[in-house]
């Protein structure tokens, strides 16, 4: 008899992290919920019991908030299967609007807090789980982790962070833990979140109505994402039972369209330089 999966979600007072962990209760799996406002996860505790679901407050950029829910769904559950790391924190402006500490906000969740909890993660899957087991790890990166986008610098930033470390990192275990990592991209999805995200004041040299910058600013109130985002976390559900997942994921026509473009620009960019790069050698003459 195979034993329900045990799921760890970051971030699931709204938005991703919140569907999905209704979706994983919904199908009689487990679920290790953390959010930073457990009222929000009080409906689903009472639906669901503590046999299923056990919520755990967490702010991920405290390093001992993590490792006391680790410990706690070792103790409640005896295992997890799959960690999805979602918690995220927006805040738009161009560069020179954004003020140092509130870019260092962006970083501190979106990177450092992520990193923090795929430390953790990558070892219960190692030491933990039974020997051999190992684990999934949902790494909720961006399409912006992989093309920027003007206002959105830092939390574009921050997911390039992301995506540059989780793509070393999986170069760097060891097969035999079994551990999978997959970065997934969304494009733009219907959730509260974007409803909490906050803007920098504009700096005054950016008044050009044409800037692009300027343009999402203008279109941000009016601003309807057209992803579904129960969709999207059935998505989420479907890759972490992949045999032999992808390490990138890009979700959304909207995220695909906008990876195809930036490669195809480089590639072309490539083929038109490349000769610049022959006889770069100290050896070549």
């Amino acid at each position: 008899m195979t034993l329900p999966r045990v799921w760890f979600i970051t971030g699931t007072s709204t938005g991703f992290g919140r569907t999905l962990t209704e979706l994983v209760l919904e199908r009689d799996e487990r679920v290790v919920a953390t959010a930073r406002d457990l009222t929000t996860l009080h409906d689903l505790l009472a639906k669901y019991g503590q046999d299923r679901l056990l919520v755990v407050k967490v702010d991920v950029t405290r390093i001992e908030e993590v490792e006391v829910a680790f410990a706690r769904a070792k103790l409640g559950f005896g295992r997890i299967d799959v960690v999805v790391n979602n918690a995220g924190y927006a805040h738009l402006g161009e560069v020179e609007s954004m003020d140092d500490s509130t870019a260092r906000e962006i970083f501190e969740t979106n990177f450092w807090g992520a990193l923090k909890v795929t430390r953790r993660a990558i070892e219960f899957f190692r030491e933990s789980n039974p020997p051999g087991v190992g684990g999934r790890l949902l790494q909720i990166s961006s399409v912006l982790g992989v093309v920027g986008l003007g206002a959105h610098t830092f939390y574009a930033a921050s997911k390039f962070a992301l995506e540059g470390m989780t793509e070393s990192l999986s170069q760097e275990l060891d097969p035999a833990w079994n551990i999978n990592i997959t970065l997934i991209e969304p494009g733009w999805f219907r959730t509260a979140a974007v409803s909490k995200i906050r803007w920098a004041p504009q700096h005054p040299a950016y008044s050009n109505p044409d800037l692009p910058a300027n343009k999402v600013r203008a279109e941000w109130r009016g601003f309807v994402s057209p992803g579904d985002t129960q969709k999207a976390v059935e998505v989420f559900y479907k890759i972490a039972g992949l045999p032999d997942p992808p390490l990138h994921f890009p979700l959304g026509q909207e995220a695909i369209d906008m990876i195809r473009k930036k490669t195809a620009t480089l590639n072309a960019t490539i083929t038109e330089y490349e000769s610049w790069s022959e006889k770069l050698l100290s050896q070549d003459v």
